[in-house]
């Protein structure tokens, strides 16, 4: 392969992975707080459900609420501007805040296991909804055809 083949290479993977990157935020609905506060939920969840490693938890925690606050406070999109969605982000919200402050006091590791598994549920919780909201939009589409 020649110095001109390998740019181009290297620049057509490039773009494919540019494109790949803007489908999968399309994908998700366009909701961007609410991608945001998965990514880190994520970062921190996963470590600890898996190995029982709580340092990215305890690390990310002041970031997740204030993403959480986030959430709570940005547009929401109209399929799910409603009270019930606004009540479970104001208790993620609260949930968020309050695992960040038990953790700066120190909270047992056991505790911080439990407080932040019942703050994965209530995002799960949220997400249902968000899904929910897009498969009736959908199903909607569907049946004006």
């Amino acid at each position: 392969m020649n110095r001109y083949q390998f740019v181009i290479s290297i620049v057509a993977a490039l773009w494919v992975a540019g494109c790949a990157s803007k489908e999968k935020k399309e994908d998700l609905g366009g909701w961007a707080e609410l991608d945001s506060f998965h990514t880190i939920m994520a970062q921190a969840f996963h470590p600890m459900k898996d190995s029982g490693n709580l340092a990215p938890a305890k690390q990310v925690i002041n970031e997740l609420a204030e993403a959480a606050s986030k959430l709570a406070s940005s547009d929401l999109p109209e399929k799910v501007d409603n009270p019930g969605m606004k009540s479970e982000l104001e208790k993620l919200k609260k949930d968020a805040k309050s695992l960040s402050d038990d953790i700066k006091n120190n909270l047992s590791d056991e505790l911080v296991k439990e407080e932040f598994s019942a703050l994965h549920q209530q995002f799960h919780k949220v997400m249902e909804m968000w899904q929910d909201s897009k498969e009736e939009n959908e199903h909607d589409k569907n049946e004006r055809r």
